[in-house]
């Protein structure tokens, strides 16, 4: 790449791509750079989705201040970026008086940390507002401003204003060293090319401390905890209204049943600490370990509707996100351990990176021509019988319905390909299409062909997530 970029960010999850998209409103060249071969690929993707409810953590921590914070920036962003989300509300719910002690205390916190409308609940009121509830619940706690969100799409829809508001971005970019050049940094990825900047934003999730050691800043570890979840199919019996919570432990927020934005239920996570920042495998034992606990506060929690599981890893550091101008190393900005409430938390990380490079030194200039608003989107399964006329007569290929579970159409699938999504799980992430009952066992093949066609690529190029994960090797 030539020439000389004001800031690298490393690390496009949710973190990287709220602070790119916030340095897109200044007269800046920003340079948004990630190992995987698409945005959200790391911890961003396996995500619960929630947007936090601002009681769970004391306000004396950095990562309360941005949870609220950020939990009242979703209303205008989702106004800009067209993401699903829904402010439907949290419940925490107590199955014995001991747990009724702790909501006192979640409650107190919240009210402390200005949580927005946040209530002590009876048994009575906890079940009116939450009737999916068992019998056993005594009471709980509500916060009406917490939310769900598809968090792969929050980041594709972050990532693509920044685009639109000149943002550059470079995949398959594993940063492998960094040297000082001047007043330089010049940093290496594995596959020979190199990036100069004068700022560098360390955002890299999992791999934070390693690519911290690389600029020989602050010496840190990142350990891996990883949480398992499972997906309920959209015709489950088990349907809450709300984010449904159990009483925190030490080192948890518990299992959850959480409605999706897009009508699916999940249940889980899990939290196991790992040594592993590859192990994304799910067992039997911890299936199990979750649905027992989702039935305590779901009863109609069933096996039969489980269509798919996943795990997702979080990178822990101590107790409270680590965002700070590096004391080593002269023009690094260190955004690590965002684990939960991460996601939430991120539109208010962008603010608080920006005033920290400003403070550095960094020299803002708002940008006349910045736009934060998308374009909506047409998604056949959005949209009326009228309207998908309208599209049809447009393009006939919105007419044809490859992901049949999620009713996505083949114009859909060629929009994520020429958007830079030419991967199964990019398309899955970005269309929906394979996330229904079926987990792509209709529409597979009709999207490996689609892929094929729009990029000129043979069947043993084609990838789930890039990479060596080819779908197909050798003849028969």
């Amino acid at each position: 790449m030539s020439g000389i970029s004001d800031v690298l960010v490393i690390g496009a999850g949710v973190s990287g791509a709220c602070v790119a998209r916030r340095l897109s409103a200044y007269e800046l060249d920003v340079v948004l750079v990630d190992r995987e071969p698409d945005v959200s690929f790391g911890t961003s993707k396996a995500n619960s989705g929630i947007v936090h409810g601002g009681f769970h953590h004391s306000g004396a921590k950095l990562k309360a201040r941005l949870e609220i914070q950020g939990n009242l920036m979703f209303d205008r962003l989702k106004r800009e970026l067209d993401f699903p989300f829904e402010r439907c509300g949290i419940v925490v719910a107590a199955l014995h008086d001991e747990e009724m002690r702790a909501i006192e205390q979640l409650h107190r916190q919240g009210l402390e940390n200005g949580a927005v409308g946040i209530e002590m609940c009876s048994r009575e009121r906890i079940l009116e507002l939450e009737p999916a509830l068992g019998p056993e619940v005594v009471g709980g706690l509500h916060a009406p401003g917490g939310g769900i969100v598809e968090p792969y799409r929050f980041v594709f829809a972050v990532v693509e204003s920044a685009l639109k508001n000149g943002v550059a971005l470079r995949t398959g970019f594993k940063a492998v060293r960094a040297e000082r050049v001047g007043e330089i940094w010049r940093v290496h990825a594995e596959d020979g090319r190199a990036i100069d900047a004068r700022w560098v934003v360390n955002a890299a999730g999992l791999y934070a401390d390693e690519v911290s050691a690389l600029f020989g800043a602050e010496d840190f570890a990142i350990k891996p905890r990883k949480g398992e979840y499972y997906l309920l199919d959209r015709a489950a019996r088990a349907k809450p209204r709300k984010v449904v919570f159990p009483v925190p432990s030490a080192n948890s927020k518990g299992m959850l049943v959480i409605p999706t934005v897009e009508g699916t239920v999940l249940v889980g996570p899990t939290a196991d600490d790992v040594g592993d920042k590859g192990d994304f495998g799910t067992t039997r034992e911890r299936l199990e370990r979750i649905l027992a606990s989702a039935r305590s506060l779901v009863p109609a929690v069933s096996e039969a509707d489980v269509i798919a599981s996943f795990a997702g890893l979080r990178p822990v550091s101590g107790d409270d996100f680590y965002i700070d101008l590096s004391a080593r190393a002269p023009n690094l900005v260190q955004v690590a351990g965002i684990q939960s409430p991460g996601l939430t938390a991120s539109p208010a990380i962008g603010e608080y990176v920006k005033d920290l490079l400003k403070k550095g030194g960094l020299r803002l200039v708002e940008k006349a021509s910045y736009d934060p608003f998308l374009e909506p989107k047409p998604r056949v399964r959005e949209t009326d019988a009228f309207g998908i006329d309208r599209l049809v007569a447009e393009d006939p290929a919105y007419g044809n319905i490859v992901c049949r579970c999620e009713r996505v159409s083949e114009a859909e699938i060629v929009a994520a390909i020429r958007a830079g999504h030419d991967t199964l799980d990019g398309i899955k992430y970005f269309t929906r299409a394979q996330m229904g009952r079926c987990q792509g066992g209709f529409c597979t093949y009709r999207i490996v062909k689609i892929i094929m066609r729009e990029t000129g690529k043979d069947w043993d190029e084609v990838t789930k997530r890039g990479g060596a994960s080819r779908l197909v090797e050798g003849e028969l």
